[in-house]
């Protein structure tokens, strides 16, 4: 896969402007297409809405902005009856942190979509975030196939946000210039689904009780793990997980208020 370069002059002009008029994802973009045309909500450190990138932008550690910029994300954690929990290995395409196993899914509300992805304060403080649920379900479907009617927007429930910051060093050397700097809404969601992964996305799947996921982790096994996959198993996962009832269906583990910072 070739990684997109930053247009310059009025290349980068030229660019802008045609992102201003895409306002709907059609499914037939691809990858590099995407780092251009999908535009990140950007906020500041309170997840207030400050502007917005292309995710080409958001994602560049570079000169004027090391770490990047800091824009809200989602991580969705998909269980089935058995109560086991979906992970999908990213695809070796993949820009940032490719090969990586991680949760479900975890992508970008973007903005510039109708019906809208942007969440404000109201819809953050009450746990509603349905514009971060929208772009589950979209997201969803790009990268693993799953119906949309499967998965409706009332099943998915919002826990808490997450703030962190990854260089990807594993990939692109110790001055990485690609890198992860979020605000990641965490929602969990159970539901059998139908599932067939996109190859430009997704490289393997697999469903995994909490000891199949801990031997998977053990440093031994070999396998790579997102880093922001990594700081919610560290530090909350398996809470939420062994209680995954009440989590679903109370707000017992639900954190409006809280931005947990947890720098990888």
């Amino acid at each position: 896969m070739t990684v997109p370069q930053r247009p310059q002059g009025d290349g980068l002009a030229q660019q802008q402007q045609q992102r201003q008029g895409v306002a709907t994802w059609d499914g037939n973009a691809s990858q590099e297409e995407l780092m251009l045309k999908d535009e990140c909500i950007v906020v500041d450190e309170g997840d207030n809405i400050t502007g917005h990138a292309s995710k080409y932008q958001a994602h560049r550690f570079e000169d004027g902005q090391p770490r990047g910029q800091l824009h809200r994300a989602f991580s969705v954690f998909l269980f089935n009856s058995q109560n086991k929990l979906l992970l999908q290995q990213r695809a070796a395409s993949k820009i940032t942190f490719p090969k990586v196993w991680t949760n479900t899914c975890c992508s970008h509300p973007l903005h510039g979509y109708t019906p809208t992805e942007v969440d404000n304060a109201a819809d953050i403080a009450a746990g509603t975030v349905p514009g971060a649920k929208r772009a589950a379900v979209r997201k969803l479907l790009h990268e693993l196939g799953i119906p949309s009617a499967q998965l409706p927007l009332d099943k998915f429930k919002y826990l808490t946000r997450l703030h962190y910051c990854a260089a990807d060093t594993g990939t692109w050397g110790l001055q990485a210039e690609w890198g992860e700097h979020e605000l990641d809404y965490i929602l969990f969601v159970k539901a059998d689904v139908s599932v067939e992964p996109n190859a430009e996305e997704v490289m393997d799947t697999k469903y995994v009780s909490m000891q199949e996921l801990r031997q998977m982790m053990h440093p031994g096994s070999g396998l790579l793990w997102s880093p922001w996959f990594r700081i919610i198993a560290e530090n909350f996962l398996e809470k939420w997980w062994a209680e995954l009832d009440a989590t679903l269906t109370t707000d017992a583990h639900v954190d409006t208020a809280t931005i947990h910072r947890i720098m990888a």
